[in-house]
């Protein structure tokens, strides 16, 4: 059942509401998660909607054959109508599974259209540059982007990764719905920068890495081994001092779990999703008890007191040693 309590909330102006947990589509394209399959895949996907998660986030490139968008349109059938769909383009995979980032007008033009036969419709509601390319100018790729939407193959653009010069660049030729900008209680650059851009021309915030690739979500214990293929372990923050000030944070998150009666992963969306400016929490799933679980971090609302013991449980960490998905 539905919580009529989810307060959704406006995509630019397109006149669709989005539940504030999104559901990440990267994890179902099996690239840097293990142990993914289709049969876990279309459960994660056929779950939102009774959960009230009516927001999709995927890309062209998640999946070096798009297994995320495909996986969608299997997931959602003739029920397109009930979910609100973004996807991205600017980057693909060659032949030795290498990221290429292209912002060249016709590939992007390529992509949406490539996109739009997987996900098996004739629009998107949200068309997200991957990546700024660095080789085009930004103005070519908002450019084409602007095409897109004026054809009617897009409701509404978006941008991700962009720094603050470059949303200015793009938006003068294309307007900014949203921007997808990585955000959790770990990384939080964006609140200097991104995050005043947003409210100060009205533009949606989609943030990703909430649950920092699920370190935030509490489940990995101090003693934790990474697995070969596992993706995560690229990332400072899951080695050496960096872990164990971490382990020791999550101690803290757990007390405030306990007196929610929330899991910690509930309390960290939670959190997110109502930071100033934030629109809605990018939550990756690749079975269906991941999304049921992040889906309870809606609904419901930190205290002023819990907020603040979380501020001082982050100033006892210290600032963390971060690195960028792209």
């Amino acid at each position: 059942m539905i919580d009529q309590n989810l307060e959704y909330r406006p995509l630019g102006q397109t006149g669709l509401s989005i539940s504030p947990v999104a559901l990440g589509c990267w994890p179902i394209a099996g690239m840097t998660s293990l142990d993914v399959n289709d049969t876990d895949s279309l459960a994660t996907l056929r779950a939102c909607e009774s959960l009230g998660v009516n927001f999709l986030d995927t890309a062209y490139a998640y999946g070096p054959n798009g297994e995320s968008e495909r996986l969608i349109a299997e997931a959602i059938g003739d029920r397109r109508d009930n979910y609100v769909i973004a996807t991205k383009c600017g980057i693909h995979w060659n032949d030795q599974i290498e990221r290429v980032i292209n912002g060249r007008p016709e590939r992007l033009r390529a992509e949406c259209d490539e996109s739009l036969r997987r996900l098996n419709t004739d629009r998107v509601d949200l068309l997200y540059l991957h990546a700024p390319d660095p080789e085009i100018p930004v103005e070519e790729s908002a450019g084409a982007l602007l095409d897109l939407m004026q054809a009617g193959k897009a409701r509404s653009i978006g941008v991700s990764n962009f720094n603050v010069d470059q949303l200015e660049r793009f938006h003068a030729i294309c307007p900014i719905t949203a921007v997808q900008p990585p955000y959790n209680m770990l990384q939080r650059q964006i609140e200097q920068d991104v995050l005043p851009w947003c409210r100060h021309n009205g533009v949606n915030a989609m943030v990703y890495w909430p649950l920092m690739k699920g370190l935030l979500a509490g489940r990995l214990p101090r003693d934790y081994q990474f697995q070969p293929g596992d993706g995560r372990a690229k990332y400072p923050m899951f080695h050496g001092d960096e872990w164990q000030k971490n382990q020791d944070f999550l101690d803290e998150l757990r007390a405030i779990a306990a007196e929610c009666n929330k899991t910690v992963a509930q309390v960290v969306v939670n959190w997110t999703i109502w930071q100033p400016g934030v629109t809605a929490a990018l939550c990756g799933a690749k079975r269906a008890s991941q999304i049921e679980e992040t889906a309870g971090a809606m609904g419901w609302r930190l205290t002023g007191e819990q907020t603040a013991r979380i501020e001082s449980a982050l100033a006892r960490r210290g600032e963390p040693i971060v690195r960028s998905a792209v």
